[in-house]
């Protein structure tokens, strides 16, 4: 069976025909370098004293707009770095002889002279058993010899009996510890193979996924492979937006990490060597965000990471406010501690400049989700104090010209990413400012959040996630009905007002989705139920359902074995 790969640099002209990233990658590049231009220009008039206001509206577009223009430089950067093709001639003839030329040999792997042990990990903690079936049938399907096992955290019964049937081992370990990295390092005292691929419970492997990945393993500095994200489930806001803000990173970020070995892991849809993570001892288990710290700490070790922009497998996003509010915080949380107890450019660490920098710019991100929450209450100052970030000598006209400069360049390098201006993206952008600010909290205070599956949802009421957002949302309308009547009276419509009522329809927006949702989550029978909560565990078992051929079952370490 064979499939036909997309590149997430793939596109379609008017006739239907695809055209590749070489195809179009001059013109990105102008884009990038004039969006680069346009953020040092609104940068330098940021910084003119002839153009500073009050202090404190002042002061807060500046560390706003500085930690924005700071990422999206470093962005950019990365972004021109995107050409680089990790693909070479070592991999092409290991991928040539990878399979058997002789029917004989069936599809057993050869690597460099010798044949390979792959195992795969679907890794389940409740998600919807549908779901669950997909995968697993998939990951069973995968050319190349291997062994499929389903690492259930959720202890399922229809887990259970879905990997007996579809011919899968099944994995129920005794304690939750660790959560996912820890549920994949138990497998490994299980599964002995030389490689080994890991995918959420929600990702569906393309057939070629190892045929595609692990020639790059010929190199032996290689630690791992990672494919991107990709998502099939845009028929939400919550989904689209969520999606849709994670193109320029897979697109183009994760590849420029390429030239610099910065490429992280995200957690799915990856193959790692064996050994590699054996010498880190194991997936990192003291973080939430334990595929960016074992990526770091390989790096550390100087490993080589590879990052192909193919999509390789198809998955989930959040479609609920709920799902997409935990699994945010779930990444920030991670960001902040690599930041805060981690700091890349500290001298202890054995990285090279790029890869600081590069890191730098990771535990550093969720920052940016957080200065919406500063240039949010600059116009309600100027509307009820009169303080104002800008010199009234600045003109409107003269502020929209270097504010258009830098962000309605943004606006056209996503528009040349994603094909079309996408609105959820700007609205979870603005909107998700308390999850980011919770996590710094919670990173600073030390306080576990607990593990959550992206995927799995409750019936509970996305208000109950948003209560920041709401109350905003009540104080921005009435600062734009204040704003209105003072420009009647006044006869002049201001920045400020503009400004204001532009955050307000934003706001207005993300909170009439809470309310379309809320109505969903009441009549349940007008969309697909979400998965059930866990069943309280049960004692642990390990099922071998389809033991390889031609190879030793390993021996089973885990408790209460049956076959």
């Amino acid at each position: 069976m064979t499939s036909t790969l997309h590149s997430n640099l793939t596109r379609v002209d008017g006739r239907g025909n695809t055209i590749r990233a070489s195809e179009t990658s001059a013109l990105f590049i102008l884009v990038s370098v004039i969006a680069t231009i346009g953020v040092a220009a609104y940068m330098l008039f940021l910084l003119n004293p002839d153009a500073r206001g009050d202090l404190l509206p002042y002061s807060m577009v500046l560390v706003a707009e500085t930690i924005l223009v700071g990422q999206a430089l470093l962005s950019m950067w990365t972004i021109l770095a995107s050409g680089y093709e990790p693909r070479g001639f070592a991999y092409h003839e290991a991928k040539r002889t990878l399979l058997p030329s002789t029917p004989s040999r069936g599809d057993e792997m050869m690597l460099a002279g010798r044949t390979l042990l792959v195992d795969v990990f679907v890794t389940v903690y409740g998600e919807d058993i549908a779901t669950v079936e997909r995968t697993v049938t998939a990951a069973v399907a995968l050319r190349g010899a291997h062994r499929t096992w389903v690492l259930d955290d959720g202890r399922s019964d229809d887990v259970k009996e879905i990997a007996a049937r579809l011919g899968a081992w099944y994995v129920r370990r005794l304690s939750g510890n660790g959560a996912k990295a820890g549920n994949i390092n138990h497998a490994l005292s299980i599964a002995k193979g030389e490689f080994f691929a890991v995918f959420d419970a929600d990702f569906v492997p393309d057939p070629d996924f190892l045929i595609e990945t692990i020639p790059f393993f010929v190199e032996e500095n290689v630690a791992f492979v990672q494919t991107p994200q990709a998502y099939g489930n845009l028929h939400t806001v919550i989904s689209r937006g969520a999606a849709y803000m994670q193109s320029v990173f897979y697109r183009f970020v994760q590849r420029g990490r390429n030239r610099f070995n910065a490429a992280f892991c995200v957690g799915t849809n990856v193959v790692f060597r064996r050994s590699a993570i054996d010498e880190i001892g194991g997936i990192h288990t003291d973080s939430k965000s334990e595929d960016v710290w074992t990526a770091l700490t390989l790096h550390e070790r100087g490993w080589k990471s590879v990052y192909i922009a193919d999509i390789l497998a198809v998955g989930d996003a959040p479609e609920t406010i709920e799902a997409y509010s935990k699994q945010q915080l779930r990444w920030a949380t991670g960001g902040f501690e690599i930041l805060l107890s981690h700091n890349p450019f500290s001298p202890r660490r054995k990285l090279t400049g790029d890869q600081r920098i590069q890191y730098f710019v990771t535990a550093t991100f969720y920052l940016t989700g957080i200065c919406p929450l500063l240039l949010l209450l600059v116009p309600p100052l100027e509307i009820y104090f009169d303080l104002r970030p800008m010199n009234l000598g600045v003109t409107v006209w003269t502020w929209a010209l270097f504010y258009c400069g830098f962000y309605l360049m943004q606006i056209v390098l996503a528009w040349f990413v994603v094909g079309s201006f996408r609105w959820e993206t700007l609205t979870l952008a603005t909107v998700s400012f308390p999850i980011y600010a919770k996590a710094l909290w919670n990173v600073l205070t030390g306080k576990d959040t607990g593990w959550h599956v992206t995927g799995a949802a409750s019936r509970r009421s996305p208000f109950e996630f948003i209560v920041p957002q709401v109350l905003f949302f009540v104080f921005l309308a009435l600062t734009s009905v204040v704003a209105i009547y003072r420009d009647v009276h006044n006869g002049t419509l201001t920045l400020a007002t503009a400004w204001n009522l532009t955050n307000t329809v934003i706001m207005g927006a993300f909170v009439v989705t809470a309310f379309r949702e809320q109505h969903l989550t009441r009549y349940p029978d007008r969309r697909t139920l979400p998965a059930q909560e866990t069943e309280p565990m049960t004692n642990p078992v390990t099922i071998v359902a389809r033991p390889l051929p031609r190879h030793p079952e390993p021996v089973l370490l885990a408790q209460g074995v049956t076959k």
